[in-house]
């Protein structure tokens, strides 16, 4: 790649209705189609907790126009690769098949996302599902930590849980579903990214299959609400063990992080790839971190760490920085002075060196790239971005964000993070086991003044 290539705009048109379309321009081997939704947990009110999650198990159902036979054997029949998936800021619906197919395809994602039957019988066999699902994500720590530590760093908005919480299952009918999708599924919401055809066609089938797409008479928007950061704390006991496999005690200490049009959100990236880090028993290699800080610095050194990474989580408007880190449960006490010592370590004069700081910008760098050469990827960074920002930012100029960082530029924005907000502190195991978490911040300079 040529550092003055020049990119090809990516057409981005809007329907009489209010929904953006938006084009890859470049040539592929087969189509795709995603329909991008401002909708997710954080929009939740007390009342819809969890709606989001059930919207998204139970898409590709029974509509208007297809039973879920049909739904099913007709995108099995288009190769059945397509998903729908929720998060705290967007219902993502998206699929990819030969491009003579995608006009089915895109009619297929209309149908599930525009006119969705729900029925009773269809909502029951998805609330069951559901239990087992939360049952699963509750007793492994990778999956509920990163929930735990929302929920404690932010007390409403992104504090939300984004699987519906166990207790809320009896409490869901198709009355309540439909009373999220009328405020949260209107044209002003949705953003549709096509691949590997042109954007005249992608125009003529979003118009076909989502131009009569109108939102509820008399049902309000659900706006986005600010988070209110609270810099909690939560413990939760280890789930019970099986077989004979280890247990180990697991500590988040996060601190409030950066949204996604803050200037310095891209030396926040580079700061959690300086980090790095992963598992002890790693094989490394290129691009596997080897090289990096927590693997140098904490996975070589002390043999009583499982794991240790970077953690950098970003929204709209705000995010969460810090580290994650499990050891054996004899070494608890050790863990808040091992993520402290290197978080800590971000700010202090002359402990990051140029070397590191490039290795990192390179390894960041590759990861975008890389990422974006699979086509659907594209499609649904260009599809999130516009539904976000409404505009699309081109990767040459992400690129040159990343090379015009400094060692100086990355020390001022961890030393703007770290001490910008008091940490918030997740842990699985004994409480005690850690003991005071936060004193341990405050003695290596961590979190606010006093």
């Amino acid at each position: 790649m040529k550092p003055n290539a020049k990119y090809v705009e990516y057409p981005l048109s809007k329907l009489a209705n209010g929904i953006k379309v938006i084009t890859s321009p470049y040539p592929c081997h087969f189509a795709g189609v995603g329909a991008y939704i401002k909708a997710g947990s954080r929009f939740e009110d007390e009342n819809l907790i969890g709606m989001s999650h059930l919207c998204d198990r139970l898409s590709f159902k029974a509509t208007k126009k297809f039973t879920q036979e049909e739904m099913e054997q007709k995108l099995l029949a288009l190769g059945g690769n397509y998903q729908c998936e929720s998060s705290r800021e967007t219902m993502i619906y998206q699929a990819s098949t030969f491009t003579k197919d995608i006009e089915q395809m895109a009619e297929l994602i209309s149908s599930t996302v525009t006119e969705p039957l729900l029925l009773p019988e269809e909502v029951a066999e998805q609330v069951l599902a559901t239990e087992y699902e939360i049952e699963s994500v509750n007793t492994n720590p990778e999956t509920l930590l990163p929930e735990l530590a929302h929920q404690a760093a932010f007390s409403d908005g992104l504090g939300n849980p984004l699987l519906i919480p166990k207790e809320k299952l009896l409490l869901v009918t198709p009355a309540l579903l439909w009373q999220y999708r009328h405020a949260m599924y209107r044209p002003e919401n949705l953003t549709l990214s096509f691949i590997g055809i042109p954007h005249d066609r992608s125009l003529e089938i979003a118009s076909k299959y989502f131009g009569d797409f109108k939102a509820t008479a008399n049902v309000p928007q659900i706006t986005q609400k600010r988070s209110t950061y609270v810099a909690g704390e939560k413990c939760v006991p280890l789930p019970p063990q099986i077989g004979n496999l280890p247990q180990f005690y697991h500590c988040h200490i996060l601190f409030r992080g950066l949204g996604i049009n803050d200037k310095d959100v891209y030396a926040c990236a580079t700061l959690q790839t300086l980090l790095g880090g992963g598992g002890s028993f790693s094989a490394g290699g290129p691009g596997k971190g080897m090289y990096s800080r927590l693997y140098t610095q904490v996975l070589n050194q002390y043999g009583y760490i499982e794991s240790c990474l970077g953690v950098n989580h970003t929204y709209s408007d705000d995010g969460l920085f810090g580290i994650s880190c499990s050891a054996v449960p004899a070494a608890a006490k050790y863990i808040p002075y091992v993520i402290c010592s290197q978080l800590a370590s971000l700010f202090t004069p002359n402990a990051i060196s140029a070397i590191e700081v490039e290795r990192a910008k390179n390894q960041l760098r590759s990861q975008l790239l890389m990422n974006l050469e699979s086509r659907v990827v594209e499609m649904e960074d260009s599809g999130r971005q516009i539904e976000m920002n409404g505009k699309k930012m081109d990767v040459q100029d992400m690129v040159s964000r990343i090379d015009q960082l400094t060692v100086k530029d990355l020390q001022r924005v961890a030393q703007k993070i770290l001490t910008g907000s008091n940490p918030t502190v997740v842990m699985m195991g004994d409480r005690a086991a850690f003991g005071d978490v936060r004193k341990v911040c405050k003695e290596f300079g961590l979190g606010l003044k006093g």
